[in-house]
């Protein structure tokens, strides 16, 4: 989105659950108008973003704070978000083949991350092997 750093309020508690058993710090917090419809019905609220330096398949993750200030009702089995709007009800919707796509990316990002995690607590636990000229290991 090309927001200068400046911009970002500092923000000094981690968080969790983007990536199970892992903890992100945020680079710091910003504030964006968010809206959903279109021209004839939308709905519009600023919300507060925790910005990030992880890769991922998601660009916003909203929660329960987005969800209670647009006073959104979620229907996971059908994939369906419901915001009331000035002129009746505001539907989102995604499809079955797009949601699998997305946890799919964000299983194998998870995976790669907790793995270099493993490997990285491996290298620095492990004791360097150094051989001898006669083939035997110290």
């Amino acid at each position: 989105m090309r927001i200068p750093r400046s911009e970002l309020r500092s923000v000094s508690s981690p968080f969790y659950g983007v990536i199970r058993g892992a903890q992100a710090y945020p680079l710091g917090q910003i504030d964006l108008s968010v809206t959903f419809g279109d021209h004839a019905n939308f709905h519009s609220e600023v919300l507060a973003f925790k910005v990030v330096d992880l890769p991922g398949s998601y660009h916003a993750i909203l929660g329960r704070p987005c969800y209670a200030k647009f006073m959104a009702i979620l229907n996971y089995p059908y994939l369906k978000l419901k915001i009331p709007g000035p002129n009746g009800i505001i539907t989102i919707g995604s499809t079955f083949s797009h949601a699998y796509t997305c946890d799919r990316e964000h299983y194998e990002l998870a995976t790669a991350v907790i793995n270099s995690t493993e490997l990285l607590e491996l290298r620095n636990s492990a004791t360097p092997v150094v051989p001898d000229c006669n083939g035997q290991t110290f």
